[in-house]
């Protein structure tokens, strides 16, 4: 087996330092160089169903549609097998984990990763991965996302791969502005954001491409600047030099092109400056618009546009390039770069994945046992205890949510006002009026549990309090007068009896359904926040959906049943309040009547004598004649009024403005103490009939309810077979990762042993 240099040049950087990591590098040998990228390869593999986080290094290439991306991809990984042209031809990101491997002569041997389970992969030859990838763009394209952020995962391993895992993202699109190319900008917004979320992570090595002969431009710069102010982690790489040369006409220009000055470019760039690439134009193939036969002419053509760039770069300055800057001429250059910069990283990061693996075999060691206690507390009388314990720690989770907590994120569980009104309905009358959010009390806030039932609670009260007695029109009290079945006259008291008890129970029956609604949905949010708060503290039932749901389904219905029987409750009062007028009852403000009334017959006074004389002031120098007169008047005025009084209300069914004042003042005041009562025997029924049952009934209720299913069907409801065999299948998936982070452990720490001896070995020999 042919071995590989893994460091024929220098670093940019740190010379020193570089020197002895490149003689380390070269000294571990070719096997070990594989062995480690084989490591962080099945790392890779691995980390998505670890607990913890863990990054392995990669580059990922970020550039605008036109930058000559999948085309630059290709030259770096040796061979061709992207979907190049015109449009948006990645849909998803693709990431290439490439290994060198000289046995690979004739054809890259690939294998595609599944989707659903990442350590499954499935060895497929080139021309099936080119077909599946571009059938996933296909199919992309008519989907309403148009694009998706899980990566299609490629194994390959060839004779001209470089050590690399490249990570190949949709191209950035920059649409025209305008209405009718809303399609495209919403597509530039979703590729932007998707590119963005994939350079978060801070392990990778950012290749931002940029298709432009002046730095002053940065179309590709934009997006990764927001993630990488400083480009420190940033690779910048001019494509398509071959056709960038021609353009200049001066040698300053080009002098000014491959060394920008700080002013444009940050000095902190990771590689200190550009590197520039041409890609050869034309596909790898048999057919008549091939253009190379094999991929191993594509190399050499690769090669030989180097060359031919150096040249023209020469001629164009007048002078011979340096040394350093050919190293950033050619696509060689820059992959030798990535690769070095790559080994170093992983190098470097080895002793630290040993204590992340340590600690995730300890978690899944932990897991494994946990499965084992489960499997033999498969046994009736286990279960039981078990089912007993969940039930007292629920109702305790629940009484603590009423009486009030903070263990549970209001962000999470809590609901403004706002919320709580979309999810269960608002307060609203007859009138479609609805209570602003800025005239209740901590509307803003995320409440739960206790705090919310108040603030509903609160909010039933302002609501109702606040409400008038609707409008009387003048047909409502012709109707309401009637025929006496003694006599034909008029009988106004009960006129504003019948108007006010009818207008208070269209007014006030609403409010009931409304408040009885939103008071059983705070309830039932009492359910999934104390199994959160038993998930938390480890309480829960895990592998138990059936007997869950049917705790769910009891309280649910106790809840629904109770609110029922409350609202029937305040119904019935509400009823009895509109059928019989207690005037002792319903005139609680007699005082306010009695000045209406008052004013009333004032007014009628005041029309029967219309003059005053001065006379009155020597009233006090009046013999007594005079006052016996005086008195004798106003009682044959008093007779006269009530007769007038008689006239216009009982004996007259012409509805006179009086009649009309009257009867209004008699509805206002019935229905004001209707809402008295109304409110004041609706929150107290609430409270005893629907909130207390839940603290003094529930209890009995549920504990019933899990003796008789005890009694009926233990195995049905814990569904101990099904149970049993999804533990046992949980058991083997545990027992085999916890074998592969036990392999990948012992890889990587025989990596750092190689590496910690070699560089003792390196002190001894200094010293």
């Amino acid at each position: 087996m042919a071995k590989k240099d893994f460091n024929s040049t220098t670093y940019p950087e740190e010379e020193e330092e570089q020197e002895e990591e490149q003689v380390s590098l070269n000294s571990l040998g070719w096997e070990t160089g594989w062995r480690l990228y084989e490591a962080y390869n099945d790392l890779a593999t691995a980390a998505g169903g670890f607990e913890g986080k863990v990054e392995t290094p990669a580059v990922i290439v970020v550039g605008q549609q036109t930058d000559g991306k999948s085309a630059l991809v290709e030259a770096l990984m040796g061979f061709q097998f992207n979907h190049v042209g015109g449009g948006t031809k990645t849909r998803r990101p693709v990431e290439l984990r490439l290994r060198y491997n000289p046995d690979c002569t004739d054809a890259p041997f690939c294998r595609l990763m599944s989707d659903s389970e990442p350590t499954l992969s499935t060895p497929m030859p080139l021309q099936d991965i080119q077909a599946y990838i571009e059938t996933e763009n296909m199919r992309l394209e008519t989907d309403p996302c148009q694009f998706s952020e899980k990566e299609i995962v490629i194994n390959i391993e060839y004779k001209y791969c470089p050590n690399l895992t490249i990570i190949d993202t949709p191209g950035l699109i920059i649409p025209a502005p305008g209405h009718k190319n809303r399609i495209l900008q919403s597509q530039a917004r979703a590729v932007e954001t998707l590119v963005r979320a994939k350079l978060q992570h801070r392990e990778f090595i950012i290749l931002c491409l940029e298709d432009c002969s002046d730095w002053i431009n940065a179309t590709t710069r934009r997006v990764v600047m927001q993630i990488d102010p400083e480009l420190s982690r940033t690779v910048l790489v001019s494509t398509k030099l071959d056709t960038k040369i021609p353009q200049f006409a001066r040698a300053s220009d080009v002098e000014v092109f491959l060394r920008p000055p700080a002013s444009v470019l940050d000095a902190s760039l990771l590689g200190d400056s550009p590197f520039f690439t041409s890609v050869p134009s034309g596909r790898v193939g048999s057919g008549p618009g091939s253009v190379f036969g094999s991929n191993e002419q594509f190399k050499k053509a690769i090669c030989k546009r180097e060359l031919e760039d150096i040249i023209l770069l020469e001629e164009k300055l007048g002078r011979v390039l340096t040394q350093e800057e050919k190293s950033r001429i050619g696509v060689s250059s820059l992959r030798l770069f990535l690769e070095q910069l790559l080994q170093k990283r992983y190098i470097a990061s080895v002793p630290l994945i040993i204590p992340l693996l340590d600690k995730e075999f300890r978690c899944v060691t932990r897991k494994l046992r946990e499965v084992n206690q489960e499997i033999n507390g498969l046994n009736e009388v286990k279960l039981k205890e078990k089912a007993r314990v969940f039930h007292d720690s629920f109702l305790t989770k629940l009484s603590l949510l009423l009486k009030g907590t903070v263990v549970a994120p209001p962000d999470k569980f809590g609901e403004t006002l706002q919320d709580e009104r979309i999810n269960s309905g608002t307060f609203t009358g007859s009138d479609s009026f609805q209570l602003p959010h800025k005239m209740m009390p901590n509307a803003g806030m995320r409440l739960y549990g206790g705090a919310q039932y108040h603030r509903a609670m609160a909010e039933f009260r302002l609501v109702v309090g606040g409400m008038k007695c609707p409008p009387i029109t003048r047909e409502e009290i012709v109707n309401a007068c009637g025929v006496e079945d003694l006599h034909d006259g008029t009988n106004y008291s009960r006129t504003a009896c019948v108007i006010a008890v009818s207008k208070a129970r269209e007014t006030f029956q609403p409010f009931l359904h409304q408040l009885g609604f939103r008071l059983l949905y705070i309830l039932k949010r009492l359910l999934p926040i104390s199994v959160y708060l038993l998930q938390k503290e480890g309480e829960h039932l895990s592998g138990h959906g059936m007997f869950l749901k049917r705790v769910e389904t009891a309280f649910n219905n106790f809840a629904e049943s109770t609110e029922n029987s409350c609202r029937a409750k305040c119904m019935e009062d509400l009823e009895s309040t509109t059928r019989y007028v207690t005037w002792s009852l319903h005139n609680k403000n007699r005082a306010g009547l009695r000045h209406f009334l008052d004013s009333f017959t004032g007014a009628a006074d005041h029309s029967s004598n219309p003059t005053t004389t001065a006379g009155n002031v020597d009233s006090k120098s009046s013999d007594c004649r005079a006052v016996e007169s005086n008195i004798a008047g106003q009682s044959q005025q008093t007779e006269t009024r009530l007769v007038d009084l008689l006239d216009s209300t009982l004996w007259n069914r012409r509805l006179a403005q009086s009649s009309e004042r009257l009867v209004c003042a008699l509805v206002h005041q019935i229905f004001h103490g209707i809402k008295e009562h109304f409110l004041v025997s609706t929150e107290l029924k609430f409270n005893c009939f629907l909130l207390m049952p839940v603290v003094d009934q529930l209890p009995a209720l549920l504990r019933e309810d899990l003796e008789s299913v005890f009694q009926d069907d233990l195995d049905g409801i814990f569904n101990i077979t099904q149970l049993k065999s999804s533990l046992e299948r949980r058991k083997r998936d545990l027992e085999i990762e916890l074998k592969r982070i036990h392999r990948l452990k012992e890889k990587f720490r025989e990596i750092n042993e190689k590496l910690s001896s070699y560089k003792i070995q390196r002190i001894s020999i200094s010293s």
